[in-house]
């Protein structure tokens, strides 16, 4: 079970042509790919043996916190909007 995963093609395909189209218009276009992240429906349904070997296999040995991914997102938003056409994986090194 790899925890590296990527988004859904068509949301990656979309990213690039819009990325192409819309710049002229200000507007940049990326895609953000959490990985694993502690939230009360991760955990849901998942026995601890389960939820410790998810978390073993990222490099950190952790999972991601939703506070990691709107800190990026904001950054796309704000100074880093020289990003365009990317897709941002955010899955503590998992490969």
């Amino acid at each position: 079970m790899g925890l590296a995963r990527r988004p859904k093609p068509g949301a990656e395909a979309m990213t690039l042509v819009l990325a192409r189209e819309l710049p002229g218009r200000g507007i940049t276009m990326n895609t953000v790919a959490p990985g694993p992240t502690a939230t009360p429906l991760f955990f849901e349904g998942k026995p601890q043996q389960v939820t410790d070997h998810i978390t073993s296999l990222s490099p950190m040995e952790r999972l991601g916190a939703p506070e990691g991914y709107s800190e990026v997102t904001a950054l796309l938003a704000g100074e880093g909007r020289w990003k365009n056409g990317q897709t941002i994986f955010l899955n503590r090194g998992a490969i």
